[in-house]
């Protein structure tokens, strides 16, 4: 008897898993899409300490590099590639992209390499000084044209990569973030999380991130306080951060301490999300911003800042939630009032992200990996 050959594709995904953002749950997400497909998967970490570790789907082969930051990994990846030579590798984040394009070249492999961007890199430093922007242009228009693909999570970012590498809009393509899973229906579906969601009649505003300055949460915090001085309601903001001490001194200062909680970082922000009678994304940039994905999915009404990038395409030019100016207090609190006062149909705001669910993005990912995605 032939014995059987296994044809299944070898993917492999290049990544820090150091934080407790959306990139590391979306980039697991997406390795249990590849697996749920028939992928095998081999999930190469350059550090190992996320929080979002301690779910990781089964089917997945973990290789922990020894290296503590992204370039010391470039000896380890390069043999890795020349071993296991993967079908097809993924890189996120930007170090971790270049790292990857070198390491290709040196392996000498025909291991197909696809780099992906997740965020508006142009906002994000905007405002430095020329050698640091220099220190950020100069690198990814070098090594990026030397992948085989290049992924940008939405239009916005898309945009932007073409000014600093000044590639064509056909070698970028859009991919939506997998970031709505069947994982997190059950989680919403845990005991009610916090004894505010028990009094259904003060609505609960929601926000969550890191509490640095590109999420903005003093707009929300400033926004919410105009919308307490009209009806009852109460605000929560997950995450953990800097910004901390600074959000509990405004709160205090505009009077409305006892209606803020900051409980940190939350291993399980669905049982708020599907709780909560109102979502706030308040950035100055994004990328495509799951946690508003999420929101919507979970039938939670959401109201967004207009930022560079994702929020306009996730709620359809405003057509399924208000969108307001970055940094504009007084539009956000009557974006938030409006929603309140009469939220948009729920099941609207579900089907409305189905190109962000696993399933969906995790197959585009694998055809245009595979060189297959019909464009």
């Amino acid at each position: 008897m032939t014995p059987s050959v296994d044809t299944a594709p070898r993917i492999a995904i290049f990544a820090s898993f150091s934080g407790k953002g959306g990139v590391e749950r979306m980039l697991l997400n997406l390795a249990e899409g590849f697996a749920g497909i028939g992928c095998h998967v081999d999930l190469l970490m350059i550090k190992s300490s996320s929080l979002h570790l301690k779910t990781v789907p089964q089917g997945l082969n973990l290789i922990k590099l020894h290296a503590n930051h992204t370039w010391g990994s470039l000896p380890e990846l390069t043999g890795y590639l020349q071993r296991a030579r993967p079908d097809a590798l993924l890189a996120a984040k930007d170090r971790a992209n270049q790292v990857a394009i070198l390491a290709r070249r040196l392996s000498r492999t025909s291991t197909r390499l696809a780099v992906r961007m997740g965020t508006h890199i142009s906002t994000a430093i905007a405002g430095k000084g020329w050698m640091k922007k220099a220190l950020w242009y100069l690198p990814i228009r070098y090594f990026y044209r030397q992948a085989d693909e290049i992924v940008a999570v939405s239009e916005g970012v898309k945009k932007d990569l073409m000014r600093i590498t000044g590639l064509p809009p056909e070698r970028i393509t859009v991919i939506a973030n997998p970031a709505v899973s069947n994982r997190i229906y059950s989680l919403a579906a845990a005991s009610n999380p916090h004894p505010w969601f028990n009094d259904t009649t003060i609505p609960v505003v929601l926000g969550a991130g890191r509490l640095t300055r590109q999420k903005d949460f003093p707009t929300l915090v400033r926004a919410f306080a105009k919308v307490k001085a009209v009806r009852a309601c109460r605000l929560i903001i997950l995450g953990d951060g800097n910004d901390r001490e600074k959000l509990l001194s405004l709160a205090r200062e505009l009077k409305i301490d006892r209606d803020i909680d900051l409980p940190g970082f939350i291993s399980n922000p669905y049982a708020y999300l599907r709780r909560a009678s109102l979502f706030v994304l308040s950035s100055i940039w994004e990328g495509s911003p799951n946690v508003l994905t999420e929101a919507l999915a979970l039938g939670t009404p959401a109201v967004a800042t207009d930022c560079p990038s994702g929020p306009r395409e996730i709620l359809k030019d405003g057509a399924i939630g208000r969108l307001v100016p970055v940094g504009d207090p007084d539009a956000l609190a009557a974006a938030m009032l409006s929603t309140l006062t009469a939220p948009p149909d729920t099941a609207l705001l579900k089907t409305a992200v189905h190109e962000y669910a696993v399933a969906f993005s995790s197959r585009r990912y694998m055809e245009l990996l595979l060189g297959t995605l019909q464009r």
